[in-house]
């Protein structure tokens, strides 16, 4: 029995499956995009992009063709990539994408879900902002620490292009995980593991800003309420539930959420996409040495802008991505959750 005071450490697991269908449906409807991304994250594939631009369009004076530069070159990436590739090309990687997203994302989901409550109750029930941003710091660091190697696997077979001679270097997904552990090694399973830590900041900062909004919205829809004389808004902010308006604004929030946090967090998905590229010819030394080699040599050779390279195709898969995820998150957790 549970006693008066004890911290309740039970899982509650409609986080848990919530979590694993909001990150399923969103990464199926946005896979094109996310092999966009990938490619141009990449140092050779982006190099080899640019230089067609330039080749092929004039000089870009202006600010607006600036601008636009970035969305030209995601569509014209998407073009080539279903001219040359079909459409099994993007979809390339989506089976080690389902393969980590639904884990990742249930385990992402259920650790936020189960430490807020936790860190709720440890802080005599108070629900802070602190609260929210610990609980996506410990998910954030558990999630990154046991997908790694899906995600190292889901780059390199979205990296791989028969266009460039590299189409057959992994047969699939089995085989590239086969021959990383074989060539290099567990340590090889685990490149990128550091800027996946640093990545921690996107999730911390989207879930801060998510619980944020939330609470505006809430706190809204109760003023609404007293306006029009309801007598019940005292339980009004923890009343389950939800109008198809409310249901709207949720998927905003989390939209919104999303597209402030990737914003200011990117150069990290650079850096986790550079330090998970297969070592020239497939073995030997790795390009960079570490986190910040892979940092310093892309400013010093590439300059800044490649450190937002694939930033466009990037806010256009993860934007509405998220908003799907959170929202099927939301509607499990709200339909079975036993709180």
């Amino acid at each position: 029995m549970k006693k008066s005071g004890d911290v309740d450490t039970s899982i509650n697991w409609a986080h848990f499956f919530g979590g694993g269908i909001g990150g399923t449906v969103g990464a199926v409807l946005t896979c094109p995009l996310e092999v966009v991304k990938t490619r141009l994250q990449s140092s050779d594939y982006r190099r080899r992009e640019l230089a067609l631009l330039k080749s092929t369009r004039p000089q870009q004076t202006t600010l607006a063709a600036r601008l636009a530069q970035p969305v030209q070159m995601t569509f014209g990436v998407i073009h080539k990539v279903y001219t040359a590739e079909g459409i099994a090309g993007l979809f390339r990687g989506i089976g080690p994408n389902l393969v980590g997203v639904i884990p990742s994302r249930a385990i992402s989901f259920a650790t936020y879900g189960n430490a807020k409550r936790i860190y709720t109750e440890l802080n005599g029930h108070h629900e802070t902002a602190l609260i929210h941003l610990s609980a996506a710091a410990t998910a954030g660091v558990v999630t990154a620490t046991a997908t790694n190697p899906i995600w190292l696997v889901k780059t390199r077979m979205q990296l791989q292009s028969s266009q460039h001679g590299d189409g057959n270097r992994y047969r699939n997904s089995l085989h590239c995980l086969y021959r990383v552990a074989r060539e290099e090694g567990l340590r090889g399973l685990y490149k990128g593991l550091s800027a996946s830590y640093l990545g921690v900041t996107e999730s911390a900062i989207q879930w801060v800003i998510y619980e944020q909004l939330k609470v505006m919205i809430r706190e809204r829809k109760t003023r609404r309420l007293e306006a029009l004389g309801n007598t019940t808004t005292a339980t009004t902010i923890h009343n389950p539930t939800r109008t198809s308006k409310d249901w709207m604004e949720y998927f905003g929030a989390a939209g919104s959420a999303k597209l402030l946090a990737a914003v200011i967090t990117y150069p990290h998905e650079v850096l986790r996409t550079r330090l998970r590229q297969a070592p020239p010819g497939g073995v030997g030394a790795a390009p960079y040495k570490g986190i910040v080699d892979c940092f310093t040599t892309i400013l010093r050779y590439e300059g800044v802008t490649a450190l937002y390279g694939g930033m466009t195709a990037h806010l256009l898969r993860t934007v509405p991505n998220a908003a799907i995820m959170f929202f099927c998150y939301e509607f499990v957790v709200q339909k079975f959750s036993p709180e």
